[in-house]
Parts: C-alpha cells; structure tokens; sequence
C-alpha cells in the first residue's frame, strides 16, 4: 500500500492567509507531503492567488488581471503577507515537499512549464515534486512536457471522466470530496490513476476517505491527515 498523502490546500490555510508563503511554511512545519497553491498570470508574472478579485484575501479591491503588478505586490494578503510568485513558492518549498500547482487564470500552463523546467535543470529538482492541475482542459492539454505530472480536478465525475484523464494525460483526479465512492476510487486505479479528493477538513472525512481507498486528501488542516497518514504504508509517489 502506497502512503496517504496529505495536501496542504492553499498552504495551511485553517490557520494562516491561503497561498500566502506563511501558509505554505505553516504546512511544512505540520509535516505536509505536498502543498496546493492556484496561480494566475499578470503582467507575465505567474502570482500565487486563487480569486479573480483581490477584495476577499487581500486589502485591494476589484480585479487582479486589471491592475500593476507593483500594486498588487504592495497589498497586504493577511497578516502582512504579500501576494508570492510561484518562484518564491518553489524556493520556500525547496523539495521540502511536492507543489500542486493548480491552474486558475488563462494562459498560465505555458510559463508554469518553463519554471518547471528551470527547476528541474537548473537547481536540483525532479519532476515527481510537482503535480499540475486544473479544471480548465485547455490548460492541461497546453502542457508539452510529457514528463510533468497532471492532475485533472472534478466536481462530479460523470461516465465520462476517464476519457477526459487520458485526453489531457493525467495521472492523477481530484474529485470533490462529497462525490467519492469506493467505487469511484477503485473505477479510477484501475484506470492508473491516483485520487486525491478536496477539500477534507475533519478527522471522520479523512479516515473515511483513507478507507475508501484513496491515495491522499487536499485539506485546511495538514496535521490532522498527517496524524491519520501515520497508519499508511511507504510511499510510492505521486507520478
């Protein structure tokens, strides 16, 4: 048996400001196997962010794509977090453990690859430490590099949602949480494909999950799937 994994979604986000580096250094410190951040594309800078509008996470209002990046850089995101880039994710991380990197703007698959790329040619990392997601196709299907992991996140899977894996090369589904079935997770391995539904946040949905088979769990709280991954057997990957 392969380990339970445990996502932090957003960073740690049940305890700091979501894609926030505090965030993402809480949920390392909780012993998280990977994070999830969401990325969107302004002005040729990939910010780490989840929302079109900066009035719910930050100080700023209206929306991201409509203003400077030295504005948006200068907002407060929580607790006198900035806005990061993915750059500065990657580097707090630091192979500490894998990064999701979920797909949320237009245009993002392209410029998310060549970082990608830099990191792993260029300072040590391997294409196993990240996985890259979304619910827009046409983003995963813009992913060139056969090499880097894809995820393909669902709300509902229909009849149809291993065609659409194959189709954008996942090896990886990201179910909504309310939506998985034993029979769902054991539809997808034998497919070859890993489930790691979101988002589980209390320790009943969690081992309820785990013991429906799936492979790991995007959550708020790190340390309370951390504390039930403990029970797992070792790892085998994310790829």
């Amino acid at each position: 048996m392969s380990k339970f994994l445990c996502i932090g979604h957003r960073g740690a986000c049940g305890h700091e400001p979501e894609n926030t580096l505090r965030s993402i250094r809480r949920a390392l410190e909780l012993g998280a196997d990977g994070v999830e951040i969401d990325v969107q594309l302004v002005d040729g800078e990939l910010l780490v962010m989840h929302d079109a509008k900066l009035d719910r996470t930050t100080n700023g209002h209206g929306y991201l794509a409509r203003k400077p990046l030295d504005i948006l850089r200068s907002l407060d995101a929580g607790k006198g977090e900035r806005i990061p880039t993915l750059r500065e994710v990657f580097t707090t991380v630091d192979r500490r453990a894998f990064i999701n990197v979920e797909l949320k703007g237009r245009r993002t698959a392209g410029p998310v690859c060549v970082l990608i790329g830099e990191f792993v040619h260029r300072h040590g990392w391997k294409y196993e430490d990240f996985i890259v997601s979304s619910f827009h196709r046409r983003e995963l299907r813009a992913i060139t590099d056969p090499k880097i992991p894809i995820g393909l996140l669902l709300t509902r899977p229909t009849r149809l949602y291993g065609l659409s894996a194959r189709r954008v090369r996942a090896c990886a589904v990201h179910p909504a949480v309310r939506y998985v079935t034993a029979q769902f997770v054991a539809d997808a391995h034998r497919r070859g494909l890993r489930v790691y539904p979101y988002t589980a946040n209390t320790p009943a949905q969690i081992a309820h999950l785990r013991h429906l088979g799936a492979d790991g769990v995007f959550t708020d709280f790190p340390e309370r799937a951390v504390k039930i991954a403990r029970q797992s057997g070792p790892d085998e990957g994310i790829g």
